[in-house]
């Protein structure tokens, strides 16, 4: 699985967000081990001590935690990976919006295109 990453901003940042996804999209389910640091770094083309930081701020936030012989695991807290779920969904629809009406579309408009759009889904 190939981990797109941009230059604009810090990569330990850009990991931490592709596993928090991971996670509220249930590639990681909560109680699953991740890949060691090793196997993540290589699989995301980044130095281990990138890696390593990231994952380290994944613990800091709660979502991951390190049983000392047999590595690191994601949080079994689901309301607190339903919390971060619903945090990110709801960042994207602002950004979204916010899009929208730079395209000079009120809410009512987007909402509106949005079921025209997910009834052509349906067809």
């Amino acid at each position: 699985m190939a981990w797109t990453l941009n230059a604009d901003r810090p990569i330990y940042t850009q990991l931490v967000e592709k596993i928090q996804k991971d996670i509220v999209s249930g590639i990681y389910k909560a109680g699953d081990k991740i890949p060691p640091v090793r196997e993540l770094a290589t699989e995301a083309a980044v130095n281990p001590n990138t890696m390593q930081k990231a994952l380290v701020e994944l613990e800091r936030m709660g979502l991951l935690y390190t049983q000392r012989t047999s590595g690191r695991f994601v949080t079994e807290d689901g309301e607190m990976i339903n919390k971060l779920k619903n945090e990110m969904a709801s960042e994207q629809i602002k950004i979204f919006l916010e899009n929208m009406k730079q395209l000079g579309y009120d809410t009512e408009e987007t909402i509106s295109i949005i079921k025209e759009l997910d009834k052509e889904e349906e067809e």
